[in-house]
């Protein structure tokens, strides 16, 4: 290296490819709540979170892990995303009433479950810009593919989809469930 080259190094996120700045500065400056979501292997957690120089805040969070208090077994699949982001729309609502999506470095797809997490999080109520093309279907939203999914396997569906089973939501009926979780979550404020 000559000595009049100087050679920078990189913030240690963007070292680790998690955080886009000039994304994220964008977002920032909407002045609106993040919408964050991430999946993980096991579930699906959201939050709003809002930007301060001293630390970003976290004004509500949900995961699908407390789905369980409504009746429906949280996951990672797109009904527990849909439900995870109507969940953190209620529990914004008192603080927001408009947010944006924050994906990180994820790339956009099509039927993507964040995209359903998003339209949870629209139809509590809160002003979110998105377009319907990216959305999952509706059938995928509420479940109705999985149960067909259910019949199709057979007995089969007894081992794969046993923790449903376990939670108390019997095979072929994933859509029942979902709709009396969601009447459930739409009481919380």
């Amino acid at each position: 290296m000559t000595p009049d080259k100087t050679f920078e190094v990189k913030f240690r996120r963007r070292r680790e490819q998690k955080t886009d700045y000039r994304k994220r500065l964008g977002l920032v400056r909407s002045n609106k709540p993040r919408i964050v979501v991430r999946k993980t292997n096991k579930r699906i957690i959201a939050q709003a979170i809002m930007f301060d120089p001293k630390g970003d805040n976290t004004l509500a969070s949900a995961d699908s892990n407390e789905l369980e208090k409504f009746g429906f077994y949280g996951t990672n699949n797109t009904p527990s995303a849909y439900l995870t982001g109507y969940l953190l729309g209620k529990k914004l609502a008192s603080k927001s009433k408009e947010g944006i999506l924050d994906m990180g470095r994820k790339k956009a797809s099509k039927g993507n479950v964040i995209f359903a997490a998003l339209k949870g999080v629209a139809d509590s109520g809160i002003a979110i810009p998105y377009s319907a093309e990216v959305v999952p279907s509706e059938d995928r939203i509420n479940g109705k593919v999985i149960d067909e999914y259910i019949k199709k396997l057979g007995d089969k569906a007894k081992i794969t989809f046993s923790y449903y089973e376990k939670k108390g939501i019997k095979l072929g009926e994933l859509n029942k469930a979902f709709e009396k979780a969601k009447a459930e979550i739409a009481k919380v404020k």
